[in-house]
């Protein structure tokens, strides 16, 4: 049968050089040494610095990924708000006639009936959240949509 032995040490007692000396009357020397004991014990504490490096160097990572993750919600929030207007917009106008000078006709359909289609395009800029990622990628912040309807036949 084999035994282990672990070294036990003694806690070490924190040093602070600048103590300040409370005295109150009606205090025994024995408060005030507690206090004093106390007080050093708070600012030994503050001094340490153990971790902010760790900190930082998790943080950092962290706040650029969750940059990262909230500049493709909103990207994906307007793309689809941007995709809805366009799409509202070519069929207000396929059954109103008044076309825009980006919008584009098209003739689809054989010898009997043809049908046509207007397609409209909307463009916007989208924001930057994290600066420089978008010149990291090699791209521009643009939302391009398409919107499609069917002309509908004026009636004589």
């Amino acid at each position: 049968m084999s035994t282990f032995s672990f070294p036990i040490s003694r806690p070490r007692e924190s040093i602070v050089k600048d103590s300040v000396d409370i005295d109150t009357p009606g205090q025994k020397p024995a408060q005030a040494s507690s206090i004093r004991k106390r007080g050093s014990s708070f600012l030994h504490v503050l001094r340490k610095e153990d971790g902010n490096v760790e900190s930082a160097l998790v943080l950092i990572p962290m706040l650029i990924l969750f940059l990262v993750g909230v500049q493709l919600i909103i990207a994906t929030n307007i793309r689809n708000t941007e995709m809805a207007l366009a799409q509202g917009d070519a069929s207000a106008r396929a059954i109103s006639h008044q076309y825009q000078s980006g919008d584009e006709v098209l003739e689809l359909g054989g010898r009997i009936e043809k049908i046509q289609i207007l397609v409209t395009h909307r463009r916007r800029t989208l924001p930057q959240m994290v600066p420089g990622l978008v010149a990291l990628m090699g791209g521009n912040p643009v939302s391009d949509v398409v919107g499609i309807a069917v002309i509908e036949p004026i009636n004589p």
